[in-house]
């Protein structure tokens, strides 16, 4: 009996967990048919601006949320930052070094990030914008047809591809609006592809186990239907 619930929970997929139905072509499709992208943004050092620049800064970001006129996400990541595989390439550097000034520089060199990085953990900062597109707004919804959403299995709810092609424009215009509202403050920022967006959830949802435990390239995935 113990094995059968022990198979019965091994088989049970996350996926029906989660609020996500599918990705498809760099877009996040959830349970409930709308549409999320996901940006990723670089940062600008506000603090080593001028006057004049934080300024210009803050008058363009002002005017990028005027012109926005729709909902969007900014979320940060903080993430401690493994070096090990550029501590690595350091000592086979070290190995491979004939010069013996530059081998003893790459040696010191090598022993100053190890001892930098013994001293306090650094961390790596990401930031991303999401950007939704919901055909319908949730008020048209009643109360048992979210709830009907939220229970139905992704494999019943992979959307047409002509309904999906045409809320993936409108969804694109927004982020073209969003990554030209960022241009015109300094902050560059590119949309994460299908590849990008399974590999941030995947180490979002297991911090610990991709530290080791790599995700193997999307072609190679087989999904759980």
């Amino acid at each position: 009996m113990a094995n059968k619930l022990a198979r019965n929970k091994i088989t049970s997929s996350t996926q029906q967990y989660l609020d996500i139905a599918e990705f498809r072509e760099d877009t996040i499709i959830m349970r409930d048919g709308t549409l999320r992208a996901v940006l990723l943004v670089a940062s600008i050092n506000f603090a080593l601006k001028s006057e004049d620049e934080q300024n210009a800064i803050i008058s363009s970001y002002v005017g990028f949320l005027n012109n926005i006129d729709f909902s969007l996400q900014i979320v940060m990541q903080s993430r401690e930052l493994n070096i090990d595989n550029y501590l690595a390439i350091l000592k086979q550097k070290e190995k491979e070094q004939t010069n013996e000034l530059l081998k003893m520089q790459t040696a010191e060199y090598l022993q100053y990030v190890s001892e930098l990085i013994s001293f306090g953990k650094i961390m790596n900062k990401k930031f991303y914008i999401v950007v939704a597109y919901n055909p319908l707004s949730d008020k048209q919804k009643g109360f048992f047809a979210k709830l009907l959403e939220s229970l139905r299995p992704a494999s019943i709810i992979k959307m047409k591809e002509e309904r999906f092609l045409k809320r993936r424009l409108e969804l694109t215009r927004r982020v073209e609006n969003i990554v030209g509202g960022l241009a015109s403050m300094g902050v560059n920022a590119v949309q994460l592809d299908t590849q990008s967006l399974i590999e941030l959830f995947y180490n979002t949802y297991n911090p610990e186990t991709s530290v080791n435990q790599k995700l193997v390239d999307i072609k190679e995935l087989r999904l759980a239907e």
